[in-house]
């Protein structure tokens, strides 16, 4: 152990858990706001979900109140935010680099140090994957009778798969539903500039260019 191997790991935790969460949940307020019944039907899920367990109103104690059993539920909730991965994965293009030869899948060779790149970005967007709507924001493309329902790794590769697959998948949806459920039971989201075209920023994360502009309008809390 050094201060090189220990700088190493500190950077990988920040890039790992820090911006591919919160640029995940830009995509994912975006999203919300350019379909505003998607946004309120996932409203009416925390509202009908969280009701029957959170009482506090105000916001510190009502996350502080959030169980297990209520995210477990949130079905449509998890779908949007696995839908909105699949348009905007936070990271946008991996790979990996042969340690030996090796012969992939399809037969076609692969020497030791060459490096095998793939594009979840383009992948999310792939008809022949998804369907014909597989530019579409549909979350229920995700659900079973209402219950959600994964795809192979190997097709949503957001959070890559095989042995390599993200350790911390689980903890990252359970932080993006805390977040989620907290600003969905208190505010309703609209964009400053609906007119405003949103672009990503080229990075090793996919941000978004200029950053979020939305107004948080308080809900009605019933």
């Amino acid at each position: 152990m050094n201060d090189k191997y220990l700088r190493d790991i500190i950077l990988n935790f920040i890039i790992a858990g820090k911006d591919t969460t919160a640029n995940t949940l830009s995509w994912f307020f975006y999203m919300l706001c350019k379909n505003p019944l998607i946004q309120e039907k996932i409203a009416e899920e925390v509202r009908d979900i969280s009701s029957r367990e959170v009482e506090d109103e105000y916001v510190d104690d009502f996350v502080t109140n959030i169980t297990e059993a209520t995210l477990d539920q949130m079905h449509y909730l998890h779908a949007a935010l696995t839908e909105t991965l699949r348009l905007y994965p936070a990271v946008p293009i991996d790979g990996r680099c042969a340690m030996e030869d090796d012969i992939l899948p399809d037969g076609h060779k692969v020497r030791k140090g060459d490096g095998v790149y793939y594009m979840a970005y383009a992948m999310g967007r792939m008809s022949t994957l998804w369907g014909e709507d597989a530019h579409c924001f549909r979350p229920e493309r995700w659900l079973h009778n209402g219950v959600f329902r994964p795809e192979s790794p190997f097709k949503f590769v957001a959070f890559h798969a095989g042995p390599r697959i993200c350790l911390g998948k689980d903890f990252a949806y359970r932080q993006m539903k805390i977040v989620s459920i907290a600003v969905l039971r208190h505010f309703r989201l609209k964009l400053v500039d609906d007119a405003k075209a949103v672009n990503y920023r080229t990075m090793f994360t996919l941000h978004m260019k200029e950053g979020l502009h939305l107004y948080a309008v308080p809900r009605t809390i019933m």
